[in-house]
């Protein structure tokens, strides 16, 4: 998988940038993410360095490094692009809505003025007859 996962080789997608790092941790945004009133502005993820497949192969220094650098994510975006909250989250496997099989940490600022403001990350499932 390596030679081939955008995460593992970032340049491959030449939509998504470095945005920071730490020692075994990457920032990554796609420059579309990057438009004010972009349904996404600001978002982005954080992955690590090596490539492991799902949230559960992380080593203890990845988990600890990407909680350092979510830490750090959101002052950069507290400051640029002043989200009113975010929602944080992992898709770990396939019928989880995982597509791209490198763990990868969804970090999405919301605004208020947005059409799904106020609509967290379990509004999908109760509004498809779901109990959660």
């Amino acid at each position: 998988m390596g030679d081939h996962c955008v995460f593992c080789n970032p340049e491959l997608d030449r939509d998504q940038r470095i945005v920071m790092s730490n020692e075994t941790c990457l920032f990554l945004q796609l420059h579309s993410a990057q438009k004010q009133g972009a349904p996404l502005n600001g978002s982005g993820v954080i992955v690590p360095k090596q490539h492991r497949d799902n949230t559960f192969d992380l080593t203890k220094e990845e988990w600890n490094d990407t909680f350092s650098l979510l830490k750090l994510v959101k002052e950069q975006l507290d400051e640029t692009v002043k989200p009113d909250g975010y929602n944080i989250g992992w898709n770990c496997g396939e019928v989880a809505g995982q597509h791209l099989f490198h763990a990868h940490l969804h970090v999405l600022p919301r605004y208020k003025d947005e059409p799904m403001a106020g609509k967290g990350i379990r509004y999908l499932f109760k509004n498809q007859g779901g109990s959660l």
